[in-house]
């Protein structure tokens, strides 16, 4: 039996690092304060600021029913630019591989740790993990920067009378949830790189002296008829001697 788990303590770092970004990209997708529009007409906006998201539009008024209004997005909506619906896909792709990448990586760490029997698979789990882990960033690192990309160029959306909001604010910003997003993505490529360099040296069990399962090497007694000077009568115990009384 090999003991591999020293080997894999940076790896049980890298997995919680894993765990935790892929908690942050559900926040993401979760927040709506992906662009926040600044407005000037604060007659139904009364707090001047709508929050944008990819699934909805929010902003709080004192003049309509509730104070919170909110409107969903869909992903067959004609009137989005393509970076919405993109971050749609992509962020539910980035959730779905992230999981798998905790996972494979869960999985890889336990053999470490625990397992002896299919340590040789254990390297292709740790590189399967961390190119789980790599995928998930880039699956959230595209829409993440595209839209950031679109609020520095105060790019437009044309939403419909419905939504209330104006087509084009006076200013936006960049909202909580790409900055939470980027933070996710960084950390899930130092996971990634974490398990992909994962080593370790591999020996046989025959090479390697195991206390409980061998090998052990065996030392035979020589039998009393073999010892150096042909006497057949133990040495040890002079009480044992026989004495010939003649």
């Amino acid at each position: 039996m090999i003991y591999l788990a020293h080997t894999a303590h940076l790896q049980f770092l890298g997995l919680v690092f894993g765990f935790l970004a892929w908690l942050f990209i559900l926040t993401t997708i979760g927040i709506n304060e992906w662009r926040l529009w600044y407005v000037d007409d604060v007659s139904v906006i009364n707090s001047g600021v709508a929050w944008v998201g990819i699934w909805r539009a929010c902003f709080y008024s004192h003049v309509l029913p509730e104070t919170e209004n909110c409107r969903s997005i869909s992903i067959s909506d004609s009137f989005l630019p393509p970076e919405i619906p993109l971050a749609q896909v992509l962020m539910m792709l980035a959730v779905i591989s992230g999981l798998l990448g905790n996972i494979g990586a869960a999985v890889a760490v336990r053999m470490a740790y625990f397992s002896v029997e299919h340590r040789r698979n254990m390297r292709m789990g740790f590189v399967l993990a961390g190119a789980l882990y790599l995928v998930t960033a880039a699956f959230s690192l595209v829409p993440l920067l595209w839209n950031m990309s679109s609020v520095l160029k105060n790019n437009t959306i044309d939403f419909p009378p419905e939504f209330n909001l104006p087509a084009a604010p006076v200013r936006q910003s960049v909202g909580a949830a790409i900055g939470i997003g980027i933070f996710s993505s960084i950390l899930m490529i130092v996971s990634g790189a974490i398990f992909l360099c994962y080593t370790y040296s591999l020996q046989s069990p025959e090479q390697t002296p195991d206390p409980l399962n061998g090998p052990w090497t065996v030392t035979t007694l020589q039998k009393t008829s073999e010892l150096p000077n042909g006497d057949s009568r133990g040495m040890d115990n002079q009480g044992f001697h026989a004495e010939e009384i003649s």
